[in-house]
């Protein structure tokens, strides 16, 4: 009896809903909010809210929605009888070396590397350890991010960077701290946030992140948009020189958010003495990038490596100094393709996060977001199980470096290393000219004429006076 009382008024509520959508006129009809989402379109239509509720500029979890780099244009192209595919795929060399020059080179087991990502400013305590214990396990590197050194994070990582930063906390770029490094990554920039400043403000910071920054109660944590006494080349060597000495010759990185000035930025750090340079695309990630700065600004990941790559090319430089391709890169195909575009590794950060909390998303959905296991703000952050997400991220590099070892046998390489741009195809004009690569299919006669060079003004005027007078 109830369940009929109900299904009656539910059907009459329903039957009345469908009338006045039929019946309203559009531009007062409730469908007008389908049709006006579809033109803003839900992610901008919700960013408009969340900047009429604060007043200020809002902060986009994990960088841009924008794919700018057309990784898809580009195929492998494997091999067969004219070229034989490797014989046995357990031969395949996966191992890296990072700054070949330097006194005391970083060598990897897997050219995938856990990117910056700093405690207190994104990560909670807990997450950091995660990463390095992930790192540890799959023979790959961590990084400090732009943050204090967690002495628990040194301790579960075998191979360390340390990210020379632009914070002003009393506790950055000690001495004390990089030495316990084995690369140290000079930060001036980055693709999601390029060189703006950014704060962590003092009522999200507790005990123990201000005793680990070394901040007063009450202070913000602050990074600036240039590096504290690091503002021409000169003084740039010698912070290179100097890292160099006080390390007994760990490389030295370079990273800055990639732009149409790159080369500019690469020639200041190459005469400085850098021993690795990091290009970091415009689909870069961060814990709360401004939008502004990560959909307009910077040049794509893979726009940007393949200029890197021609560049310290053109400078007979590629086997001294390393080139690490950052900023939107997800899978096996893209690690791989950026190496075939000329970068020796790659740096992973938004995939990395997802992969440590996949298998404990229970824990948050669908009250919250998974991210809440892993973010320093996050509300569910002592609920993380450190050892089961640094196993899930560890098997996930794993398995990405057992399909990238999969795609060098079908190229026949004894190394990942050895994949270059020869092993790509092009399946479009342009990802064929922004690369290099060999376009995938023949031009007709027609198509070709419209390549050839345009005559010059001179001579084209000389031909039209002769037709004429024909």
């Amino acid at each position: 009896m109830v369940g009929r009382i109900i299904s009656g008024i539910i059907d009459k509520v329903v039957d009345s809903l469908l009338l006045k959508l039929m019946r309203d006129p559009y531009t007062e009809n409730l469908f007008e909010l389908v049709s006006t989402t579809m033109k803003v379109t839900p992610l901008n239509l919700m960013e408009t809210v969340f900047r009429c509720e604060k007043g200020k500029a809002i902060g986009r979890p994990f960088g841009s929605t924008l794919h700018m780099s057309p990784w898809d244009e580009l195929k492998f192209n494997p091999v067969y009888l004219h070229q034989l595919p490797t014989a046995e795929k357990q031969g395949i060399k996966t191992d890296i070396t990072l700054g070949p020059a330097a006194r005391k080179p970083l060598r990897l087991k897997i050219p995938i590397i856990i990117t910056g990502m700093s405690y207190g400013g994104a990560l909670s305590k807990k997450a950091k350890i995660a990463l390095a214990k992930a790192s540890t396990l799959a023979g790959t590197a961590t990084n400090t991010g732009e943050g204090a050194l967690l002495v628990e994070e040194r301790e579960e990582a075998k191979h360390y960077i340390y990210q020379y930063h632009r914070g002003l906390w009393p506790h950055g770029n000690k001495e004390e701290f990089y030495r316990l490094a084995d690369m140290i990554e000079i930060q001036v920039g980055q693709g999601a946030q390029a060189a703006a400043s950014q704060s962590t403000p003092a009522r999200n910071i507790d005990a123990e992140f201000r005793e680990i920054y070394g901040l007063q109660r009450g202070e913000d944590m602050v990074i600036a948009s240039r590096l504290k006494e690091v503002e021409t080349p000169a003084q740039l060597e010698n912070l290179v020189r100097r890292l160099k000495e006080e390390t007994d010759g760990i490389p030295v990185a370079y990273k800055f958010g990639a732009g149409h000035y790159l080369e500019k930025e690469m020639d200041i750090a190459i005469n400085a003495g850098v021993d690795v340079i990091v290009i970091d695309g415009a689909e870069a990630g961060s814990h709360a990038g401004q939008p502004l700065l990560s959909d307009d600004f910077g040049l794509p990941t893979l726009y940007a490596i393949t200029r890197a790559a021609d560049h310290l090319t053109r400078k007979g430089l590629k086997d001294k100094i390393s080139l690490i391709a950052s900023g939107g890169l997800l899978n096996p195909g893209h690690f791989l393709k950026a190496m075939a575009l000329g970068a020796d590794a790659v740096y992973i950060g938004t995939i990395a996060i997802m992969a440590l909390v996949y298998t404990q998303f229970i824990e948050t959905v669908p009250q919250e977001p998974p991210t809440e296991l892993v973010l320093f703000t996050g509300k569910a952050k002592e609920e993380l199980d450190v050892d089961l997400a640094a196993q899930s991220l560890a098997n996930f590099l794993k398995s990405c470096v057992d399909e990238m070892v999969l795609g060098a046998q079908a190229l026949g390489k004894e190394s990942l290393a050895d994949v270059s741009r020869e092993d790509l195809v092009a399946l479009t004009r342009e990802a064929a000219e922004i690369t290099g690569v060999d376009l995938g299919y023949r031009l007709h006669e027609r198509d070709a004429r419209n390549q050839i060079e345009p005559l010059k003004p001179l001579v084209a005027k000389q031909l039209i006076i002769e037709a004429e007078r024909k």
